[in-house]
């Protein structure tokens, strides 16, 4: 049960007002133009997307996470390399499709927030993607399964992953639809998160 602004201490009360908190804060960034005023491929506008979302709902939206995390056998960053991993990225280039996945699956291992990268994630990848290479992700083609199990391998072998994005894609840029497809499976995919945490 994550400590939450809104006096919520019943974990289905919560995930159900984060929900809809975050998903109204979503389609404020793609109507109000917010993410157009960000620079692609940047941590700083990952920072930004997330503190946006969460800003109503926790105190740590847009903090770097201040504990190690796990799911399942998979270790995330340690919070120690956490800065130095993200400069790196930072660093990454992103001029064509797999650079700009491979620069995705790297933020994936980050994974600098305490809830939500997901979310937070898909959104900048989008944006990375308009920006670079005209195009977006619609999330609607992508498989639930087949994509849990691709993320899962994306940090030794990212041919998976690389796979199934490019078969989503579609050049309708600036579509709201398509954009909300993105906000409305975040949840879908979203669903299997279970952290093991390491107070440090």
């Amino acid at each position: 049960m994550l400590d939450n602004k809104l006096g919520i201490n019943n974990s289905t009360d919560l995930a159900r007002e984060e929900e809809r908190i975050s998903k109204k804060k979503a389609v404020e960034l793609f109507e109000n133009n917010i993410l157009d005023q960000l620079e692609s491929g940047k941590f700083s506008t990952l920072q930004t997307i997330h503190q946006y979302l969460f800003e109503d709902i926790y105190e740590f939206a847009g903090k770097l996470r201040a504990v190690n995390i796990a799911k399942g056998n998979f270790r995330f960053a340690p919070v120690m390399y956490l800065e130095v991993a993200l400069k790196n990225i930072d660093d990454m280039p992103q001029s064509n499709f797999d650079e700009i996945i491979e620069k995705y699956v790297e933020m994936n291992v980050a994974h600098p927030f305490g809830e939500g990268n997901g979310r937070s994630t898909r959104i900048w990848l989008d944006h990375i993607l308009k920006n670079e290479i005209g195009k977006v992700i619609d999330w609607s083609q992508v498989d639930k399964e087949d994509y849990l199990l691709a993320m899962e391998r994306s940090p030794i072998k990212d041919i998976e992953i690389k796979y199934l994005l490019k078969n989503a894609l579609t050049d309708e840029i600036h579509s709201r639809e398509v954009y909300m497809k993105g906000i409305d499976h975040s949840y879908y995919y979203e669903g299997y998160m279970t952290y093991k945490t390491e107070e440090l």
